[in-house]
This record gives C-alpha cells, sequence and structure tokens, in this order.
C-alpha cells in the first residue's frame, strides 16, 4: 500500500489547504452565528472544480478520482467541517447516486450543473423510525400509470434546502420481494425527486449542536408526483444501491474527521508554543506535551485508515472494511482531539470564536453519521465471520 502522495495529489491538497485558510476559515465563526451556508463560498468551490474531482472530463468533471476529492475534503474540514461535509455529502450522496446507477438520459440532465457546483442535491434516506434499519423504512411510492406517487417523510437530509438545490434522491418502499429462504421483504427503490414538485416540502432547518453552516433539513412528501421515468437504477434494488453509496461516503466523511483531528493539532500545537505561563510555554509541561503527542498519534492513524480505504476503493479492491475502520477510527480521533484542544486552551477553548470550541461542538456527530461507531463494529464483526 502505497501511502505518500503523487505530485498532482500534494499539489491538489496544498491548493484547496491555501483556499481554506485563505477563504473558509476567516468567514468560519460569521456565518456559524448566522448559522447560514455562504453561497458565495460555495460558488467559488465550484470554481475550483472541488465538487467535479472524481467525475470524467466528458461530462465536466475534472478526470480525478475519488481519493482526491477526499484530499480535498479532508483539507476543508481541518478549518471548517461544515463546508467539508457539504463537498462530502454534495459529490458522495447527491451526485454519486446519479452517475453509478443513473441512465445517460439522467446523467446529461442532472449532473452537469451538480459538477459545476451551479446546483446541489441530497439523498433522503433516514425516517424517524428507519435509517441504520433501512428495511424499516416507512415511505412508499406507488406506480399509477406513468408516475410514481409518493409519500412519507425523511430527516436529518443534508444540501436540502440550499437555495441552489435540484432536487433528492429518496428511498421508498415500492412493493414486496420474497427473499431465497421464502420470508417477504420490502421492495426498497430509489426514485429523484425535484425540489419544487407539488407536495414536496422542505421543513425549516434544523437547530443543532453542531455544523451550524451545513444545511440540513427534514422533509415531507405528500401525494407527491414524479415520471416512472425518475426511478434511479433498477426497481428493487434501492438497498443494494444506498450500501454501495454510503461505503462510498464512510471513507469520505473519514477524511472529513481526519481533516477536523489535524484541525484541533494544529491549533493546540500553535497555543502549546506561544501561551506562557509560570515563565514558560505550557508546551514544555510534559502534561501537555504528551496530550499533543497523543493528537498527533491519533491523526497519523486516522489518516493511514481513509488512505487505506480510498486506495482499495479506487483500485476496485474490496474496501466495506476498511471503510468501516477508517469512519470509526477517524471519527473517534476528531472527537478525542476536540476535547484534549479544548482543555489544552482552557476557557478561552470555551469561546464559540476559537476554531477549537466549534471543532468541540462540530465533532460529535462525526462519530453518528453515514454510521455510528456501533453500526461500523457491526460490520467489521460481520466482515471478520464472527456475525450473519
Amino acid at each position: 500500500m502505497q501511502y505518500d502522495l503523487s505530485p498532482e495529489e500534494q499539489e491538489l491538497s496544498d491548493r484547496v489547504a491555501d483556499f481554506a485558510d485563505t477563504v473558509v476559515a476567516p468567514a468560519a465563526y460569521e456565518y456559524d452565528t448566522k448559522r447560514r451556508l455562504p453561497m458565495e463560498i460555495i460558488a467559488q468551490m465550484g470554481e475550483l472544480g472541488l465538487f467535479g474531482l472524481p467525475f470524467p472530463e466528458e461530462l465536466g468533471g475534472g478526470g480525478k478520482d475519488y481519493f482526491q476529492l477526499c484530499l480535498a475534503v479532508e483539507a476543508l474540514g481541518r478549518v471548517d467541517q461544515s463546508i467539508g461535509v457539504t463537498l462530502e455529502a454534495g459529490v458522495g450522496l447527491g451526485m454519486m447516486p446519479i452517475y453509478r446507477n443513473g441512465s445517460d438520459e439522467q446523467r446529461a440532465e442532472l449532473l452537469p450543473d451538480l459538477i459545476a457546483g451551479r446546483a446541489l442535491a441530497g439523498f433522503g434516506l433516514t425516517e424517524a423510525k428507519a435509517g441504520s434499519d433501512a428495511g424499516a423504512t416507512q415511505t412508499t411510492a406507488v406506480l399509477d400509470g406513468d408516475e410514481w406517487v409518493i409519500n412519507g417523510s425523511k430527516q436529518f437530509i443534508t444540501n436540502s434546502g440550499t437555495p441552489i438545490t435540484k432536487f433528492v434522491t429518496i428511498t421508498a418502499v415500492t412493493g414486496e420481494k420474497t427473499a431465497p429462504d421464502g420470508s417477504v421483504k420490502k421492495e426498497l427503490s430509489c426514485i429523484i425527486v425535484p425540489n419544487g414538485t407539488p407536495g414536496f416540502t422542505v421543513g425549516e432547518s434544523y437547530d443543532k449542536v453542531g455544523w451550524h453552516t451545513s444545511d440540513t433539513h427534514p422533509l415531507t412528501l405528500t401525494d407527491v408526483r414524479v415520471p416512472a421515468s425518475n426511478l434511479l437504477g433498477a426497481r428493487g434494488r434501492g438497498y443494494a444501491n444506498f450500501l454501495q453509496t454510503l461505503d462510498e461516503g464512510r471513507v469520505a466523511f473519514a477524511a472529513l474527521a481526519t481533516g477536523a483531528a489535524q484541525g484541533c493539532l494544529e491549533e493546540a500545537l500553535r497555543y502549546a508554543k506561544t501561551r506562557v505561563v509560570f515563565g514558560a510555554p505550557i508546551g514544555s509541561n510534559q502534561h501537555i506535551a504528551f496530550k499533543i503527542a497523543k493528537m498527533q498519534a491519533r491523526v497519523h492513524q486516522a489518516r493511514l485508515a481513509w488512505h487505506d480505504a480510498a486506495r482499495k476503493l479506487v483500485a476496485g479492491k474490496p474496501f466495506k472494511l476498511e471503510a468501516s475502520i477508517a469512519k470509526m477510527v477517524s471519527g473517534e480521533a476528531a472527537m478525542d482531539n476536540a476535547r484534549d484542544a479544548t482543555q489544552i486552551f482552557g476557557g478561552y477553548g470555551f469561546m464559540n470564536e476559537n476554531p477549537v470550541a466549534r471543532h468541540y461542538r462540530d465533532s460529535k456527530i462525526l462519530e453518528i453519521g453515514e454510521g455510528t461507531t456501533e453500526v461500523q463494529l457491526m460490520i467489521i464483526t460481520r466482515e471478520l465471520g464472527l456475525t450473519a
């Protein structure tokens, strides 16, 4: 496994890091307090080609790969997780299902604006009683002539209510199917629902603990009618398709968490070298120094984990186990580093204008979103053959 970056990969990482430091970071506190996604920054990300990184040039993309997308997500997450997850979800949840499973017509119609950053899209999986347990999905879609009639609700959907949100792909029960063991299970399918469709209501933005700048809404679908051609992929393949979406998304999510852990490390290291107490920098105190050493070790471990998963993904090798390991390890690293960095800053770390305070609030979701730590442990034990 090669963990060194190629010159092209290093150039991309440096370029996005510079954008993060000069454009994103100075505005982060302002937009965090306003709880508003900065559309001007999203537009600049589109101009930089970040949303199109892993897509072919013939579609208007950058012709890069998923690994380079993850490099960009990590660089952004280092200074502002909300901006990082907007890119991660915009590509991994909004665009990848269309690119992987869409028809030629769907790709041609929907991807160009998304790739250019002129539009965003969401992926509506989670419901009040369904998330990790997708089989509990209650949203239904019934075929009526040449239209799907959809009823149900979704919650915690990222990028679903921005001024440029174009559509949300939702999972819905479209019937029943008999499993090989004779049991009857729900048939899940994915359907594209354009924003503005009658009956499709985007609820008020959530009042969240963190990720204040990220756009997150509940969705309600009441007798929503969309053309039968809005089915994404084969009917009944919704479960398999969203599993692929989540596996890929966990790798980018791990990169986001690694960036957060790195950002906390950098802030703590800077402060430990410049904050003088009792005549000496606090970093000369062995307790502080050892705490920062552990922070560095966590970042290193998290980065190696997501690099490993991403390289396997790009190479077309199995990566489900590695994705879950990376997601779990990096999420814990981000949360642990945020807690330690806040402690090192003391009272200053408790002030919202301090980046480590924002990371402290933001990082908890990294142990929950895209599959909780407990779900990752379930997947790992299953991949090891310990559980069915």
